[in-house]
């Protein structure tokens, strides 16, 4: 496990990279590549979505321009406080602070759930993808966004201590485990010679009980339900 796979650590180390952040995330995750996953996520209007890992708000800004029902939910407080400052802590979005392996929601609360550059640091990557299956309705679109495992011998040492990198065959075996059963992989890159992202867009299956019915919604730091926002 790398070292920023452990939420207080990661939450210390998003307190500093808060405030550079949306200069740093372009040469990472540009406007192009989450675009694209936008087209494959591809929500209506009246979708309701969440947002897991929103951050400062650079993937919710491409939300607002599908679905005006966006909420997002984040573990740091510096990244919240960077997303209240672009769209205010009563504005179009509902912003909540909580865990991803335990989301403050109830079975299938909304149509569809959106996670960029979030996966690399939960834990237990497995249990929050069980958890995006719960709160999204059957038949709902699951999109994740992580980062490629490095093809260099000496990258993947590195990758490996920092925080979690996983190829397509890796994803298979996660997103399999969580209960999901039609899911693809997208390989995405700014430039050649640039990290790449691998993106899965998966489906909720439909008339499965399995893991969803009558839990509660979870515990995290802070809780809420989707009409009493948490603010940090």
């Amino acid at each position: 496990m790398g070292i920023l796979e452990n939420k207080a650590r990661a939450r210390l180390f998003y307190r500093y990279l808060s405030k550079v952040y949306d200069e740093v995330n372009p040469f990472i995750w540009n406007e192009e590549m989450r675009d694209r996953a936008l087209e494959w996520f591809d929500v209506g209007s009246e979708d309701v979505v969440l947002d897991v890992g929103c951050g400062t708000g650079f993937a919710t800004e491409g939300l607002l321009q599908h679905t005006e029902h966006v909420h997002g939910l984040d573990q740091s407080a510096h990244q919240l406080e960077r997303a209240f400052s672009k769209f205010g802590r009563h504005g179009p979005v509902k912003f909540y602070r909580g865990d991803a392996e335990r989301l403050p929601f109830g079975d299938d609360t909304f149509d569809a759930l959106w996670s960029s550059g979030s996966i690399e640091y939960w834990p237990n990557p497995v249990a929050a993808l069980r958890e995006f299956r719960r709160v999204v309705k059957p038949g709902g679109t699951v999109l994740v966004v992580g980062p490629d495992y490095p093809r260099s011998t000496l990258f993947q040492r590195l990758a490996d201590a920092i925080m979690l990198f996983y190829d397509e065959e890796e994803a298979d075996r996660m997103f399999t485990e969580a209960g999901f059963e039609t899911f693809e992989h997208h390989i995405q890159q700014r430039r050649p010679g640039s990290p790449r992202a691998i993106t899965t867009v998966a489906t909720v299956p439909r008339g499965s009980e399995d893991g969803r019915g009558g839990k509660e919604a979870a515990e995290t730091e802070a809780t809420g339900t989707a009409d009493d926002p948490v603010e940090v």
